[in-house]
């Protein structure tokens, strides 16, 4: 008969569907700086982390909701938002003498031009070096917000120039 249970409990974090261990242990033994990118249902925010045994610190960040002090006054969740937040990531990364870093979306299911990859444009545009195929960013006419402005019939793309110079030149 045998003896002790035979059933192992994975981490909480894995049952509660927030981590992939594997993917996560192949991403840290890089070496690089992970340019990480989460949405919510309200916001867009990058990072760039350095992993450490301690744990992980971030040394630069970006939030979506800090667009409204460039001037954007429109959703901070959409995919111009998601650009911008990866355009102010890059220029902050590039600032704190980062130039390379890997992507890390996590669980988000990586599909072309979703805003995960708008926010990996917006990074690549500011200088920051992140390995990745062009095919899979969204269209130009998406990250300016074209689609929007049709649709919604607002003066979204003028905006978008503005607050895109506004960070160029502020760099965070």
């Amino acid at each position: 008969m045998a003896s002790g249970p035979t059933y192992r409990v994975p981490f909480r974090r894995r049952r509660e569907g927030k981590t992939n261990y594997r993917k996560r242990l192949r991403l840290l033994l890089s070496g690089e700086p992970r340019m990480v990118v989460r949405k919510s249902n309200r916001y867009i925010r990058a990072q760039l982390i350095l992993a450490a045994p301690e744990g992980d610190k971030t040394v630069a960040d970006a939030n979506s909701a800090e667009l409204a002090k460039f001037g954007w006054e429109f959703s901070k969740k959409n995919t111009p938002a998601a650009y911008l937040t990866g355009l102010l990531l890059g220029k902050r990364a590039l600032r704190k003498g980062f130039k390379h870093a890997i992507l890390d979306m996590g669980l988000h299911t990586p599909s072309q031009g979703c805003r995960i990859y708008a926010a990996l444009k917006g990074a690549v545009d500011a200088g920051l070096e992140v390995p990745h195929d062009p095919s899979i960013f969204p269209a130009e006419e998406r990250i300016r917000g074209e689609h929007i402005a049709e649709f919604m019939h607002v003066e979204i793309v003028e905006r978008f120039e503005e607050v895109k110079k506004r960070i160029e030149e502020e760099g965070a």
